[in-house]
């Protein structure tokens, strides 16, 4: 048994650059990346989607099984990532995975009615590795949100000897429910329906599975942690999680600085660091001329990249999108998601041409741009399990605006006057669910906007701060060899 060079299977639905949908495939990226250089055997496993199938075109079979009788046999696909560090093995089943759209939803925003059938396979494989099926043979399978959730359920009612089991929520408001009939369909033993098991309100949730029956949970911050023992914050599992707070962690999300860093960043119009403040003005410039806003010196530009949900506090924000133009902003968003909340954003683009940039979808290039031209970022989520931009936006110098929630309670500091004189400051916070509140954080903001002095060294805290993988993976690596000892 190895405590040096831990074996971990790290199972997911998403993984950039192959498929993104959002913060999830950046984690399944870049944490499997920092735990190689910890000297962890880390491989991936991901469904063999179209997209994922054509970015990686020097596969070979691993392996054919047949999972479900009813399922024609797969194929194991064994490649690795284009970084060239991290192996992945790909199911390749074409009657499941190959067709258009996202991982989780048609072209027309439709979830696939066969998700449990989809997920549930995409749990199973990673099981048959747990139970040493294939030539590689983790020790732990280290599962990630509710789509390969029924991993440990599997794994716990296996005979043999199997790996042990780490569920990581990255959302808890996406639990993978489903009717009970899928049960005989994916071979669940009949006794796991029930309380103590993966039944919840009647329906099969795969988050529940997985959070019951793993050996341990990890979740993307520490406060985040906290919160989902909660009603408020737990979408109905705060009694399953509080009763399992020993085997809960808290481990804040990192960020991939090979990918996000304004030094060497190839998608922003130019590059900069803390010496050289006058390159993120020139991506300020070139930002607003790409977006047709007007041009400006003394106008601070204020960047959102996010799932356009009600999570978001898009609710707080649309509002007060008016009064925050009228006191001399402009706003720059990219995004898409609830078809109102997209409609509204867009009467409001109308409304002040010049002044307002909506653009729906996601651009990762844009986003990019965001991120070094806008002076300031808005987050003001209703609930935030870790949030990643809200880290980017500090290494690129653009100051965060966010609610005090989960995992932007543990990264922004307030800009307090002592904080500033402190130099600790990194953000603007506010407390409550309220559009008055967000806009007072709003017009903070922009006072310290205008005191050049002060608006560097926010910015100079933020840059400098270590917000990197380094110290996260070393977190999960004491967890995987836990477990293993």
């Amino acid at each position: 048994m190895s405590i040096l060079k831990p074996r971990i299977l790290f199972v997911t639905s998403e993984v950039y650059p192959l498929i993104k949908t959002g913060g999830l495939a950046d984690v399944s990226c870049a944490l499997p990346n920092a735990l190689q250089q910890l000297d962890v055997d880390i491989r991936i496993l991901l469904p063999g989607y179209p997209s994922v199938l054509k970015a990686l075109p020097l596969v070979e079979v691993h392996q054919q099984i047949t999972v479900f009788p009813h399922l024609e046999p797969i194929n194991i696909l064994a490649s690795v990532m284009p970084s060239g560090k991290t192996p992945i093995y790909l199911i390749d089943c074409p009657a499941l995975y190959q067709r258009e759209g996202n991982p989780y939803q048609d072209q027309h925003g439709k979830d696939w009615p066969d998700n449990a059938l989809r997920f549930g396979l995409l749990s199973k494989v990673a099981a048959l590795f747990g139970q040493g099926q294939f030539l590689f043979k983790p020790e732990i399978i280290h599962c990630n949100d509710w789509q390969s959730g029924l991993a440990p359920t599997y794994l716990h009612y296996a005979k043999q000897p199997h790996a042990h089991t780490i569920a990581s929520i990255h959302n808890i408001a996406y639990q993978g429910i489903f009717t009970p009939d899928i049960m005989p369909l994916l071979q669940l033993p009949p006794e796991s329906f029930g309380i103590h098991g993966l039944e919840y309100y009647g329906s099969v949730s795969f988050l529940k599975a997985s959070l019951f029956y793993a050996d341990r949970i990890t979740t993307v911050s520490p406060t985040y942690a906290k919160d989902i023992q909660t009603p408020a914050y737990s979408y109905g599992l705060h009694g399953l999680l509080a009763e399992r707070y020993h085997d809960l962690s808290g481990i804040l999300n990192g960020i991939d600085t090979d990918i996000w860093n304004p030094t060497t960043d190839k998608y922003i119009f130019t590059q900069y660091d803390t010496n050289n403040l006058a390159g993120k003005a020139e991506n300020t410039k070139q930002l607003r001329q790409k977006l047709g806003l007007e041009p400006s010196h003394y106008k601070p530009l204020l960047g959102m990249i996010s799932r356009l949900t009600y999570q978001k506090g898009l609710d707080l924000l649309i509002p007060i999108i008016p009064e925050i133009v009228n006191k001399g902003a402009q706003l720059a968003i990219l995004g898409s998601g609830d078809k109102e909340l997209e409609t509204e954003l867009q009467k409001l683009a109308k409304m002040m041409p010049g002044q307002i940039s909506i653009t729906l979808g996601y651009d990762e290039a844009l986003a990019h741009q965001i991120e070094a031209g806008a002076d300031i970022f808005l987050m003001p989520s209703l609930f935030e399990p870790c949030g990643l931009n809200q880290m980017y936006s500090m290494h690129y110098g653009t100051i965060p605006i966010v609610r005090r929630t989960g995992g932007l309670a543990d990264t922004v500091t307030d800009a307090t006057s002592e904080n500033i004189n402190q130099q600790t400051a990194t953000g603007f916070v506010f407390e409550q669910e309220d559009s008055r509140h967000l806009l007072q954080c709003v017009e903070r903001a922009m006072t310290a906007f205008r005191d050049k002095t002060t608006w560097q060294k926010l910015q100079r805290t933020g840059m400098i701060k270590d917000f990197s993988w380094r110290g996260s993976a070393q977190q999960y690596l004491d967890l995987y060899q836990q477990l293993i000892k």
